[in-house]
């Protein structure tokens, strides 16, 4: 004799298919959420490590700008120095030059014409005096004009005042002192 189930079989299998589906959605859904957490992990792990990077550069690129700024100072300091001793060499050369300007004025001062002031800027020297008339201001020029160490002579003013009894001239005379007799001061 046959058997026959009558039993509900195609709901069992069913229900068992409708399980096997969700035990298969949960292990996806949680595969998943595992795939996403280790994708963000990995990720953030890769962010720290280059924050980290990052971090060390800005670091080393403080560290190097301070020894560029200490380099620009030490340069600058150079610099500073460079131009001192610059000028310190220029009043070792010039040292002779005054003696020069002294010793060549007092041989080229005509007799009745007197100084009262002397200033000098660079090659430029401005000599104030008085004359005891104008025409041994012009003789003062000629010999300026003649003389090895100077040179250029430029009258600005020639002034005659009254002074008691006599007549003078005061006077303001530019000239150019030379270098080694030839060359002019810079």
């Amino acid at each position: 004799m046959p058997s026959i189930n009558l039993l509900p079989w195609r709901e069992a299998e069913r229900q068992k298919r409708q399980r096997d589906f969700a035990m298969a959605m949960g292990a996806a859904v949680i595969a998943a959420i595992a795939v996403v957490m280790l994708t963000m992990l990995a990720y953030s792990q890769m962010i720290s490590a280059q924050n980290l990077r990052n971090d060390r550069l800005k670091a080393e690129i403080v560290e190097l700008e301070k020894s560029i700024a200490e380099i620009d100072g030490l340069e600058q300091q150079k610099e500073r120095l460079l131009a001192r001793m610059e000028i310190i060499e220029e009043l070792q050369k010039s040292r002779p030059e005054i003696v020069h300007l002294f010793d060549e004025l007092a041989r080229q001062l005509p007799e009745g014409v007197y100084l009262t002031g002397m200033k000098q800027t660079g090659a430029r020297v401005e000599i104030r005096g008085v004359a005891q008339s104008s025409t041994r201001v012009s003789a003062l020029m000629r010999q300026i004009d003649a003389s090895e160490w100077l040179g250029d002579p430029e009258v600005e003013r020639v002034e005659t005042t009254q002074a008691g009894s006599s007549r003078q001239s005061a006077f303001v005379v530019y000239l150019k002192q030379m270098r080694s007799g030839m060359e002019e001061m810079e």
